[in-house]
């Protein structure tokens, strides 16, 4: 019988993982480079490989992206191993710009590496993530996939440079939306075979952020290629997240001061005393619910704050509420969801998104710096790179967006196809993320276990009070969702809650629990995790 096999593949933006298992005792076992080396003479379709090097120091360079990927945020040393580059589809775009997918895999033979004991297999699993394979939320501590063994690989998403002018290729919008996650996936498993003359038996992807986004949109459009997803803090309603950015701006920009130049300051619209305010107010309503004021509002779906409560002047005040609301027309139709009050809305990543700290007339906010270039190139059909977002109509301009939210966001939610193939779903989303509304994540996991027949056989959904984008803020962001999903898919261990810690609580855990239940004290010391229980 053969053994488990399984690859990972990552992307700036997701990821999946490789286990490590003995392989097939009639496989030969070359020299470990030359067994890597010889993966540049691989004929796969429509697919160059560009380069097959063995690593000797193995060392994996940092995601500079890494507050948006929750990747690796520093230069690691994983063990020598394999390195293979190459690029999916090379094309000149209609904007005579290149294309194409390209992808990196980090893998280790099944080569005796020198001075280890015992033989570093592969496990024979396939993981899409970052580079390393890292659990992708910035501040976990969990051992990334490649140190467990997995083949992990990562792609690019179809255009060469982070900049939003693809929107003018109509192509790369399909790649970036979904196309290039199935492409990478079909040369993967092909990579995988020629290195170790073995299949996949097992494939994993997990993300952050519009990693988040493919991994819920790969398990809804390719629901047989994956057997376990992690999705956190994932854009899936990306082209309407897009419009409440420049909502946000909008009314946050009614209140901004001007300086000495006669221009409005976007960072000064609410300084960092005004959200100290805020997030202690919200505290003082809603930390106790859970049965302990600890300064972590784990009964987040109670809690009852209304903007008044802050004691802000009734400008700020008005503008903290018509942000907290979620982006509407005039009519009062809701375009984007509302957000649920946080203790995390002090926290640096909700400042860098929604205000950022430029002194001068030009802002950024990643909400303007990452959102306006998007929504103009890529989310409004077709693209209108010099539109003024200053005169955005949310009654007009919003239907603008609609043809690329229908290729890009991962909305569907009968994912029966997925569950039907044996595959387990986690989601991990932080309260206080301040790009992607938890409040929508929410609603939209409730109405995928409505839509899926015994949906609790295959997904649980983390909610993380506190905790900002892919990481940090005031909550408990330290976890492993990955072994919580090995354990599952595996053992059949379905994970009822993750053990958790954080830089923000020292010598503390905390349960984070399985929604629709949330950790609750029932006595003793309220710095252990055992002093909770989820109900």
């Amino acid at each position: 019988m053969n053994p488990k096999l399984a690859f990972v593949l990552c992307t700036p933006f997701a990821a999946t993982a490789c286990g490590s298992l003995n392989q097939p005792k009639s496989v030969a076992n070359p020299p470990a480079a030359a067994q890597c080396i010889a993966l540049k003479q691989v004929q796969i379709e429509n697919t160059q490989i560009t380069k097959a090097e063995w690593s000797n120091d193995g060392l994996v360079g940092a995601d500079r992206m890494f507050s948006l990927t929750g990747g690796l945020t520093a230069d690691k040393q994983a063990g020598a191993h394999c390195v293979v580059e190459g690029e999916i589809g090379a094309r000149t775009g209609v904007d005579g710009k290149p294309y194409g997918t390209k992808f990196q895999m980090h893998a280790f033979t099944a080569k005796l590496e020198p001075q280890v004991s015992v033989p570093r297999r592969w496990r024979g699993r396939r993981f899409v993530a970052p580079a390393l394979g890292s659990i992708p939320v910035r501040t976990s501590s969990a051992t990334p996939a490649l140190a467990r063994g997995y083949a992990v690989i990562s792609m690019d998403g179809g255009h060469p440079t982070p900049t939003p002018d693809f929107g003018a290729d109509p192509q790369a919008r399909l790649d970036f939306a979904y196309q290039s996650t199935g492409k990478v996936t079909k040369v993967a498993k092909q990579l995988i075979q020629k290195l170790y003359q073995s299949a996949p038996q097992r494939s994993y992807f997990m993300g952050c952020f519009n990693g988040g986004r493919e991994v819920i949109i790969a398990a809804q459009r390719y629901p047989t290629e994956f057997d376990g997803v992690i999705a956190a803090n994932p854009g899936f309603r990306l082209s309407r997240a897009a419009v409440a950015e420049v909502w946000d701006t909008h009314q946050l920009m009614k209140i901004a001061p001007k300086n000495s130049d006669g221009h409005k300051i976007l960072a000064n619209a609410l300084t960092q005393a005004d959200l100290d305010q805020v997030s202690q107010a919200v505290l003082n309503r809603c930390d106790a619910k859970d049965g302990l004021k600890d300064g972590v509002i784990n009964a987040w779906e109670s809690c009852d704050f209304r903007p008044e409560m802050a004691g802000l002047s009734s400008a700020k005040t008005a503008a903290l509420k018509a942000v907290f609301d979620g982006a509407k027309n005039s009519k009062g139709e809701q375009i984007y969801s509302g957000w649920f009050y946080d203790s995390g809305i002090n926290g640096e990543d909700w400042r860098r998104w929604k205000l950022g700290t430029s002194q001068t007339a030009e802002p950024n906010a990643r909400n303007i710096t990452l959102g306006y270039g998007s929504l103009k190139w890529y989310f409004m059909t077709p693209p209108v790179p010099d539109f003024d977002l200053s005169r955005f109509d949310f009654d007009t301009d919003t239907p603008k967006t609609y043809a690329t939210g229908k290729i890009n966001d991962a909305t569907d939610t009968d994912m029966s196809a997925f569950q039907k193939n044996g595959g387990k779903f986690i989601i991990v989303t932080g309260i206080s993320d301040p790009v992607f509304s938890a409040k929508d994540q929410r609603d939209w996991f409730v109405a995928m276990q409505r839509d899926t027949p015994n949906a609790e056989n295959f997904s649980r959904m983390f909610m993380v009070p506190g905790m900002n984008h892919c990481g940090r803020g005031k909550a408990f962001d330290d976890f492993d969702p990955f072994t919580a999903l090995e354990n599952w898919h595996d053992k059949d261990q379905a994970p009822e809650f993750m053990p958790a810690k954080g830089k923000s609580f020292p010598d503390r855990s905390m349960p984070l629990c399985a929604y629709p239940k949330i950790a609750v004290y029932k006595g003793g010391d309220g710095q252990k995790a055992e002093s909770f229980v989820c109900e």
